[in-house]
C-alpha cells in the first residue's frame, strides 16, 4: 500500500499517516493471532465465516464476512492504490524514465528474486506452486513504520524511494492478480463490464471533475467484474485510473477522492482485513511446520529474495543505466530499505487468499505463517541496518 505524495512535505505527512495506520494494523494482526489461539478461537472462526449480504432489490451478493471484506471492501483499498499509482505516474517519482529507472529496476529485482526462490522450493507440488507471487509484495504501511521508527531522520528522498518501489510492486501485484488468479470467466458479465468501462472513459475524456459519476460507474463495474470471475478489486484500480489528476490540488478529483477515502481505508478497511486474515492457529506447530516448502519459500523469499533482488536491481541501475541513488543516501540506506521491503503483510496475505483459501486451507495457514515470520524477520533486520546507519551518520 502506498502512502506518500511526490513532494518532500507531502511524503513526510503521508509517512506519518502510514505510521499510525501501520501501528493499528500491527495491533489488529496481533489481536487476530492471540484470538485464534485463545479459548475463544471458535468465536474467531465464527466471525470470519459470518454470513454477510448486500442486496438492492432482486440483485444481491452473499458471502462470508472475510470474503465480503476481501472481495468488496478491499476494492476501496485498490481504488486508493490506483489513485496513488496514477499520481506517481503523472507527476510524481515515476513521471519520467530518468526518475523512475532506479526504483523500477529495484522493484523488478525485488519481485523476481522472491518468486524464483518460492518456485525453486515448491517446484514438486503443483498446488503449492500457485503461491509463487506471495513473497513478491511490499506492505508500505508496515515498511514506513519500521523506517520512521528505526531512522526518524532518514533523508526524505529515501521515503520517496521506498514509496516508489511499493507503487511499482502494487502495479506488479495488480497485473499478477489479473493474469494468474482469474478462473471460471463469464463472457456475458465481461461483456456487461464494457458498459461502465465506456462510461468511465467518456467521463475522463470530457474532463468531468465531479467524483460521484465515476463512483457510480465504478460500483457497476465492480459488480460486473465480481460476477465475471476476474477479481473484483481490479475494478477499484480501473476506476481510479479514470479519475483526472493534475499538478494542482484545486479541483482535482483524484486528490479529493484520496482525501475522502484515506482515513476509511487506513483506519477501517485495512485493520479489519488484518483482523480477519492474520489469525493463524499456532498450537502444535513446530520447526517442521516452519520449514515446510510453502512457509519456507515465502519466508526466505521475503527476507533473502527481497533484499538481494532490490539491491541487485539498484546496482544494475547505477552501474549499467547511469541511475543515481536518492539524494542524501548511500548504499547502506538502500540495503536497509531493501530488507524492509520484505515486509509483505497486506498484499501477500491477499494473494495467499486468492491462491489457497478456497482450494487448500492448510496451505493458506502455512502461507500466513511464512508471511508473518518472514515479515517479522525483515522488519527486525531492516530496522537494525537503518538504525546502524543513522547512528553512524550522527557520529563526528
Amino acid at each position: 500500500m502506498t502512502a506518500a505524495n511526490t513532494t518532500t512535505g507531502d511524503a513526510g505527512t503521508a509517512a506519518d499517516h502510514g505510521l499510525r495506520a501501520g501501528l493499528l494494523m500491527l495491533a489488529m494482526a496481533a489481536c487476530a493471532i492471540v484470538w485464534a489461539n485463545s479459548p475463544w478461537a471458535d468465536a474467531y472462526r465464527q466471525l470470519i465465516s459470518l454470513p454477510t449480504a448486500l442486496r438492492v432489490g432482486p440483485i444481491g451478493i452473499e458471502k462470508p464476512l472475510v470474503l465480503f471484506v476481501n472481495d468488496g471492501l478491499m476494492a476501496v483499498f485498490f481504488l486508493l492504490v490506483g489513485v496513488e499509482i496514477k499520481r506517481e505516474l503523472a507527476h510524481g517519482s515515476l513521471a519520467s524514465p530518468r526518475q523512475a529507472l532506479l526504483p523500477m529496476l529495484a522493484a523488478a529485482g525485488g519481485m523476481l528474486a522472491p518468486a524464483l526462490i518460492f518456485r525453486a522450493l515448491n517446484a514438486a507440488d503443483p498446488l503449492a506452486i500457485r503461491g509463487w507471487a506471495i513473497p513478491c509484495a511490499t506492505d508500505i504501511a508496515f515498511s514506513l513504520v519500521v523506517l520512521r521508527l528505526a531512522a526518524p531522520r532518514a533523508p526524505p528522498a529515501l521515503v520517496i524511494f521506498l514509496t516508489a518501489i511499493a507503487v511499482i510492486d502494487d502495479l506488479g501485484a495488480i497485473a499478477i492478480i489479473a493474469l494468474f488468479y482469474t478462473e471460471h470467466l463469464s463472457p456475458g458479465m465481461l461483456l456487461a463490464a464494457l458498459a461502465p468501462l465506456t462510461v468511465l472513459a467518456v467521463l475522463n475524456r470530457r474532463g468531468v471533475r465531479q467524483v460521484a459519476p465515476y463512483v457510480l460507474a465504478g460500483l457497476v463495474l465492480w459488480f460486473c467484474v465480481l460476477k465475471s470471475g476476474v477479481h473484483a478489486t481490479l475494478a477499484g484500480v480501473v476506476t481510479a485510473l479514470a479519475l483526472p489528476v493534475s499538478r494542482t490540488r484545486l479541483d482535482n478529483p483524484a486528490d479529493r477522492t484520496e482525501a475522502a477515502l484515506a482515513p476509511w481505508v487506513y483506519f477501517g478497511v485495512l485493520p479489519l482485513f488484518a483482523l480477519l486474515n492474520a489469525g493463524v492457529a499456532l498450537g502444535g506447530l513446530g520447526l517442521r511446520d516452519l520449514v515446510a516448502p510453502v512457509p519456507l519459500g515465502i519466508g526466505v523469499g521475503l527476507v533473502v529474495g527481497k533484499t538481494a533482488g532490490v539491491l541487485l536491481g539498484a546496482s544494475l541501475g547505477t552501474a549499467l543505466a547511469g541511475a543515481r541513488l536518492p539524494v542524501g543516501t548511500r548504499w547502506s540506506h538502500i540495503a536497509g530499505v531493501a530488507m524492509v521491503a520484505g515486509i509483505g503483510f497486506t498484499m501477500s496475505i491477499f494473494i495467499a487468499s486468492l491462491a489457497f483459501e478456497g482450494t487448500a486451507p492448510q496451505l493458506f495457514n502455512g502461507a500466513k505463517l511464512g508471511i508473518l515470520f518472514g515479515s517479522l524477520i525483515a522488519a527486525l533486520g531492516g530496522a537494525i541496518i537503518l538504525r546502524t546507519v543513522a547512528r553512524d551518520r550522527g557520529r563526528p
